[in-house]
């Protein structure tokens, strides 16, 4: 029987901006069955990718990836918001549904050929998802598909990234 995810995740208007509708998935998170269930989702579609090593941006990806990986026996990259990481970094910068950042990634984080699966909470502008997809490529990997718990098809993620697989569990159209 497949999980309506919709009804566990909760939506908060004019947050953290004014005209943003959050989409928070933290009553996910707190249901240990129904996070493990939304994990094996996001991991079997990994599986089916073939990747090598799963990324998560910061800071959400953490919490979604780390458990993708594991349940596979990958490692996982994370990409993090700029001066975070100790050693030598490639940084990409990109914007948000609400302004802009940058992520980086350890040079030595990616190795070349590897085949890539991101994995994250949400899926709005692609932004994130095309900053993580130049530091993998420009580290010698190859991004073969994004799984994400939410997707917002009303702000043309996919179109921007059309080389992309990508996967979400749930999609939201319009506010």
């Amino acid at each position: 029987m497949a999980i309506d995810f919709s009804k566990y995740i909760a939506s908060v208007k004019d947050f953290p901006n004014k005209g943003i509708v959050f989409r928070d998935i933290t009553p996910i998170l707190q249901d240990g069955e129904l996070y493990r269930i939304a994990t094996h989702e996001l991991a079997e579609y990994a599986k089916s990718r073939k990747a090598d090593v799963i990324v998560g941006p910061e800071a959400r990806g953490f919490i979604v990836g780390c458990p993708v990986a594991t349940e596979l026996g990958l490692g996982f990259v994370p990409a993090r918001k700029p001066h975070k990481l100790p050693r030598e970094v490639e940084r990409a910068s990109y914007d948000l549904e609400y302004g802009s950042n940058s992520l980086e990634m350890h040079k030595d984080a990616i190795k070349p050929g590897q085949r890539v699966v991101l994995c994250d909470d949400l899926m709005a502008t692609a932004g994130t998802l095309r900053a993580s997809k130049e530091l993998i490529e420009n580290l010698g990997g190859k991004l073969v598909g994004a799984a994400f718990y939410i997707e917002l098809p009303d702000l043309k993620g996919r179109e921007k990234l059309p080389d992309v697989d990508i996967y979400s569990l749930v999609q939201y159209h319009g506010a």
